[in-house]
């Protein structure tokens, strides 16, 4: 044999695609405590850290006990159809019918899904970044062009989205459009007007919207408007959104996508062929989340509106970091131009350097693509307000002595 094996010969597709930052960083904090011995504090993966409430867990465990294992309908057991319209229609208004919708092993699948089935070869997709990664992978993989068009920062408010910077990107080749609202990693909520804008752009260019929902729950202050509710919504949308979040259901995997019925058909075709189905148990869990008791919800959602405004509060104290008040999701995406200019290190030196001299987990700006995160750091405050305070005087004690260098 000459050359590579065949089982090397991996496609160009898949060589392109990189992997998500925060588990990378996880590993590399497990083997610092390992090594050094040091307690880690982490701002990194973005996972609630309450428990899946029990009235799910239970669910799961009687359908589990009545012997609910096999394969169910692609697009999901009716009853979850039927919860998830509920909810959307109590909340959203858009009419959606059980009929509209796919579940899928969480909402990363989703997004394929949703991507997949529009993207050919030698189509754009215009990301508003900072993005999460999943989405400019799955568009790699199916040979479409990711292009990135950035948020504005505007100093103690956050993110905002540029329309203008958005058709700049628009061209012939333009298939579709998507958004993270709330948004992951910056915290942000795009405001109502923001979101009118994309949808007028959808319209006049023919151009899909997808947007990923995932965090709709995670609302403190503003307001979030869903792509739902636009009367047109499914001649210009489709929408993301999970369990995951909402319900702190991150490794139970449950999703779905919504999308006009005209094309549920070719949506459930390519679920089948990947997973034929959603875990059945889990579905069973997933109606028991949407049907029973919002107050662990509630309280979480409360909990990290508080955690935001500390978190908040303790970077402002830090030098060269500019913060904002969070306005949904459960994430932070300070700029910290000034301490990397005062300091002469780039953001993954500062990062490294913080996980390896104080044990503290945030991750560089780059890792959500593609430029427009370059000077900023990602914090999760999915955590106890007691690592928050740790880990931000620490990162303090670093900036310090980073200082008392130069």
């Amino acid at each position: 044999m000459t050359g590579n094996p065949p089982s090397l010969n991996l496609s160009p597709e898949v060589l392109s695609i990189m992997g998500e930052t925060g588990f990378a960083y996880l590993a590399k904090a497990r083997e610092i405590k390992e090594k050094k011995g040091i307690p880690i504090y982490s701002f990194g993966i973005g996972q609630p850290d309450f428990p899946t409430p029990k009235h799910i867990v239970e669910a799961a465990k009687q359908a589990l006990d009545e012997g609910f294992t096999g394969y169910t309908e692609t697009a999901g057991i009716p009853e979850l159809r039927e919860a998830i319209a509920d909810y959307l229609n109590e909340r959203y208004h858009g009419e959606v019918s059980p009929e509209e919708i796919v579940v899928t092993p969480g909402a990363k699948t989703a997004i394929y899904l949703a991507l997949a089935s529009y993207i050919t070869e030698g189509d754009e997709v215009v990301i508003v970044e900072p993005s999460y990664y999943a989405y400019a992978m799955v568009v790699k993989m199916r040979r479409g062009k990711p292009v990135f068009a950035a948020a504005d920062f505007v100093p103690g408010k956050g993110f905002v989205i540029n329309t203008d910077k958005i058709l700049e990107k628009i061209t012939g080749k333009t298939k579709a459009i998507v958004i993270n609202n709330p948004h992951n990693p910056t915290g942000s909520i795009f405001s109502p007007s923001q979101i009118d804008g994309l949808v007028e752009i959808a319209r006049e260019k023919g151009i899909l919207l997808v947007s990923d929902e995932i965090y709709d729950n995670f609302v403190f202050q503003g307001k979030f408007k869903s792509l739902l509710e636009y009367e047109d919504w499914r001649d210009t949308s489709v929408v993301v959104n999970g369990f995951s979040k909402t319900f702190s259901m991150t490794g139970w995997r449950l999703g779905y996508v919504v999308a006009r019925k005209e094309v549920i058909p070719r949506l459930k075709a390519l679920a089948v062929t990947m997973y034929s189905c959603a875990t059945s148990f889990v579905q069973k869990a997933g109606v028991a989340a949407l049907r029973g008791d919002w107050t662990p919800v509630r309280e979480m959602v409360q909990e990290f509106k508080e955690r935001a405004e500390l978190l908040h509060n303790e970077l402002s104290k830090i030098p060269g970091f500019e913060s904002y008040l969070p306005h949904g999701a459960f994430y932070l995406y300070p700029r910290i131009s000034s301490l990397l200019e005062m300091t002469g290190l780039t953001t993954e030196e500062f990062v490294n350097y913080l996980l390896e001299e104080k044990g503290v987990v945030i991750l560089p700006g780059a890792s959500f693509p593609d430029k427009a995160g370059v000077n900023h750091v990602r914090f999760s405050f999915a955590t106890s307000k007691d690592v928050i305070k740790k880990g931000t005087s620490l990162i303090r004690e670093a900036v310090e002595e980073l200082l008392n260098k130069q």
